[in-house]
C-alpha cells in the first residue's frame, strides 16, 4: 500500500469517526422531537449516505445497484449476505425506515449505541440463542405491522469475501409468520472492504437485488423450504459475480458407467 493511499484511508476513518460524533450528539437534541420516520431520516439515512460520500471520495468505492425494480411497495425482510460494514451503511440508506438485528452490547456503545437506541433496532442477546430467536419473533413483527423493513444478515456475523455461512432461519420464519416475502440481497462488497484490517481496495461493488420469495405453506417445512431457497440464491448470485467459486459438476452418466 503507498503512502498516499494510506494517508488517504487515515483521512476517511478521521472524517467518519468525526461527523458520527456529532452526527449523534446532534440527534441527542433534535431526534426525540421527531416521529419514528423523520428521525429514521435524520439519524441514519443522512448520516449513512455521508458515509456512502466519504467512501467514494476518499476510498474510491463506488456502486452499483442490479434489480431496484423488484423493491416490493410494502416493507417486507431483508437478507443479505454480510461481509463489511460497507453493506450496513448502504442498507440503512436505501431502505427507510429500517431496523436491523444486532447484538445489544453495541447499544451500550457511548453515542453511537445511544443513537441507535432510538431507530427500533432488535437487539439480541447472542449467549441466548432462544430467546434470540423469540425476540426477533415478536419485536421484528411489531415492526413490520408498523410497515417497517426489518433486515436480518442470516449469517449471523461478517464473513470473508469467497466464502459464505451457514444461513439461520430466524429471518425465514419472521417472514412466513407475517404472512410477508423475503427480498434477498446479493453483494460483493467484502471485495473491496474486507472484514478484517483497515486497508481498502478502489472499486466498484456490486449490490444485485432479487425478486421477493414467497413461502409455500406455512409451519416449520415452509421456513426450512424457503431459507433454502434464499440461501441458494445468494450463492448463485454471488457465484454469478465471481465471489465464490463455481459450484461442483456432477459427475457426468458416462463417467459413472466407466466407473
Amino acid at each position: 500500500m503507498s503512502i498516499l493511499r494510506a494517508f488517504r484511508i487515515f483521512l476517511f476513518y478521521l472524517l467518519l469517526g468525526t461527523t458520527a460524533l456529532l452526527w449523534c450528539s446532534l440527534s441527542f437534541f433534535i431526534a426525540p422531537f421527531l416521529s419514528f420516520k423523520a428521525r429514521y431520516r435524520f439519524i441514519n439515512v443522512y448520516w449513512c449516505r455521508c458515509a456512502l460520500w466519504l467512501t467514494k471520495v476518499f476510498l474510491g468505492i463506488r456502486y452499483e445497484i442490479k434489480g431496484a425494480e423488484n423493491v416490493p411497495d410494502r416493507p417486507c425482510v431483508i437478507q443479505s449476505n454480510h461481509q463489511s460494514t460497507w453493506e450496513t451503511f448502504f442498507l440503512s440508506a436505501y431502505f427507510s425506515p429500517l431496523s436491523q438485528v444486532l447484538k445489544r452490547e453495541l447499544l451500550y456503545v457511548p453515542f453511537f449505541g445511544w443513537a441507535m437506541a432510538m431507530l427500533r433496532p432488535i437487539a439480541i442477546d447472542r449467549d441466548n440463542p432462544k430467546a434470540a430467536l423469540k425476540q426477533v419473533a415478536a419485536k421484528g413483527d411489531e415492526l413490520l405491522k408498523d410497515n417497517v423493513w426489518v433486515l436480518i444478515f442470516p449469517e449471523g456475523t461478517r464473513v470473508p469475501y469467497g466464502t459464505v455461512g451457514k444461513f439461520s432461519r430466524s429471518g425465514s420464519a419472521l417472514a412466513v409468520n407475517a404472512a410477508l416475502p423475503v427480498l434477498p440481497i446479493a453483494h460483493n462488497a467484502g471485495k473491496f472492504w474486507p472484514k478484517i484490517g483497515w486497508g481498502k481496495q478502489a472499486g466498484v461493488i456490486t449490490v444485485v437485488i432479487g425478486e421477493p420469495m414467497y413461502a409455500e405453506g406455512s409451519g416449520p417445512r415452509a421456513i426450512a423450504d424457503l431459507n433454502d431457497r434464499v440461501q441458494a440464491w445468494n450463492e448463485k448470485t454471488q457465484r454469478d459475480m465471481g465471489s465464490l467459486p463455481p459450484a461442483p459438476q456432477a459427475p457426468a452418466a458416462s463417467d459413472q458407467l466407466a466407473v
